[in-house]
C-alpha cells in the first residue's frame, strides 16, 4: 500500500530528474512529514513586538 507521501515525493523527483532508491523512502517519507509539520508553525503570524521567553519549561 503506498504511503500517503509517496505522490509528493515522485513528482518533485521526476521534476528535479532524481533518482531515488526504494531505500531511501522511509527517510525521505520522514523529511516531508518534518516540513509539512514545520509549516504549521511558520504559519503562525506573531506580533512584531514579541520577544523569545527566557526560559523554556516543557
Amino acid at each position: 500500500m503506498p504511503h500517503e507521501w509517496d505522490a509528493y515525493i515522485d513528482a518533485m523527483a521526476s521534476a528535479l530528474d532524481l533518482r531515488i532508491e526504494p531505500d531511501w523512502l522511509p527517510a525521505i517519507r520522514a523529511n516531508v512529514g518534518v516540513m509539512a509539520m514545520a509549516r504549521l508553525v511558520d504559519d503562525f503570524k506573531l506580533p512584531d513586538d514579541s520577544e523569545p521567553a527566557s526560559i523554556y519549561v516543557a
